[in-house]
């Protein structure tokens, strides 16, 4: 994938990330949002970026211990591996955020790493993710009884999902079928190359390290959404704090569910709607704290995404990557093995 492809991809999303806030916005009161995000405590815009930012680096410890764990950071300084991750978060708008397997594009331009073998760290990242929410969400089911029901659904595919993956029996012998198959005999050995990095990310212990690590980190975003909320008027209470917890970590996973885009209308619609149900805001204020959320998490991370890139592509611009016209150099490319 050339740089300009992927930087029209980037402006699609925001486009379409744009559309759904405006949409919303129709949908409740436009003149009342602008109302809210002019009475907005601005003052407060540096602590939400900086628990958003804290958010970012912890995630990115993240991915460089697992980096590190798989032996694959031969070569990859700490700002080569920061830069990789950051440069990631501008595929954060794709489908289940599956899109950011586009760090290993980059790692392998770095020192070779097979994709196939990387890959696994993108899908850990996302388990681990996806059970820090959980986790998040569960502190305040009590507020919102009907949501207990895809929590239960939610966990229980999770955990079914590790098991399913640390019975190696079971997973090779899947593998082995998909083998048997038409054209199987082609992508079962990249396959095996997926399951054993995933299979080593999955063990207990690199499971509990990381899952904390991601519910430290993304617990600074609902901080930060609570400052959101104390800036348009709520008071700031314990119970604000659980509110604004339960709200972005439910939030976030029903966008992550949807499978679409960045969770782009998934996401803001359940906030929105919580936000009305749970706090007690109008649908203009609602709006508006959802507005400012997305733009100060996702679009944030995008931005700094796309400047880690150009940052990226400079650094190693002597290896052709990420330049427009090289060969060998696109995504489709990426799929084999160095």
């Amino acid at each position: 994938m050339s740089l300009r492809t992927l930087q029209g991809k980037i402006f699609a999303s925001l486009l379409l990330g744009l559309a759904v806030l405006v949409v919303i916005s129709l949908a409740s009161d436009l003149r009342a949002v602008g109302r809210d995000l002019g009475a907005f405590r601005w003052a407060l815009l540096p602590a939400i970026l900086g628990f958003t930012l804290l958010n970012y680096l912890l995630r990115g410890l993240k991915w460089d211990y697992y980096l590190r764990r798989l032996r694959l950071g031969d070569g990859v300084g700490h700002l080569d591996s920061g830069l990789i991750f950051i440069a990631g978060m501008v595929m954060a708008v794709t489908p289940g955020k599956l899109g950011e397997v586009f760090k290993s594009y980059l790692l392998r331009r770095v020192n070779g790493a097979a994709i196939s073998l990387s890959a696994p760290i993108v899908l850990a990242e996302r388990l681990t993710d996806g059970l820090a929410m959980l986790l998040l969400m569960a502190f305040g089911l009590t507020l919102y009884p009907p949501a207990r029901i895809l929590f239960a659904v939610l966990l229980a595919a999770t955990v079914a999902g590790i098991l399913v993956a640390q019975s190696q029996p079971l997973s090779l012998g899947i593998i082995g079928m998909v083998e048997r198959l038409p054209l199987g005999r082609r992508i079962a050995p990249p396959l095996r190359n997926l399951y054993t990095s995933t299979a080593q990310l999955l063990d207990w212990r690199i499971l509990l390290i990381s899952t904390v690590i991601s519910v430290i980190s993304w617990g600074c975003e609902c901080v930060a959404f609570y400052y959101v909320l104390a800036g348009l008027g709520v008071n700031g209470t314990p119970l604000l704090l659980l509110q604004a917890t339960f709200i972005f970590a439910a939030s976030t996973l029903f966008g992550l569910v949807s499978f679409l885009p960045g969770g782009l209308g998934a996401s803001e619609v359940s906030s929105v709607g919580l936000l009305v149900a749970l706090v007690g805001q109008s649908v203009s204020a609602a709006t508006t704290a959802t507005i400012i959320i997305r733009f100060c998490t996702l679009w944030f991370g995008v931005l700094l995404g796309a400047v880690a890139l150009a940052w990226f592509g400079r650094r190693h611009a002597e290896r052709g990557d990420l330049r427009e016209g090289q060969g060998g150099g696109g995504l489709g490319a990426a799929g084999s093995q160095k």
